[in-house]
């Protein structure tokens, strides 16, 4: 039991690091795009979000009004944000009830 309640914690640790980070990433990104800098590619940006940080992505895309006329941000953010939610409740109905 302790080694699963450990995973379960390192799954949402997981997710609460991507996040952070695709939301400062969405952030620079950004301001860059403001300033007329170089740009961080809208690949790195859909990858962040689909391997764990789904909520950052949707967070920083509302909260800086970046990407949002992007249909395929919205699309990927939101389908992946579903999938890790999916699999947290998995994870959850199966280690700590």
């Amino acid at each position: 039991m302790i080694y699963e309640s450990f995973f379960v914690l390192m799954y949402f640790g997981y997710l609460l690091l991507m996040s952070f980070a695709t939301f400062v990433m969405y952030g620079i990104d950004k301001r860059r795009a403001k300033r007329g800098e170089w740009r961080i590619s809208e690949k790195a940006l859909l990858t962040l979000g689909f391997i764990g940080g789904a909520a950052g992505a949707l967070l920083g895309m509302h909260l800086f009004r970046h990407k949002t006329k992007h249909w395929y941000f919205w699309a990927i953010n939101i389908i992946a944000f579903g999938l890790q939610l999916a699999i947290s409740a998995f994870f959850l109905s199966q280690f700590l009830w």
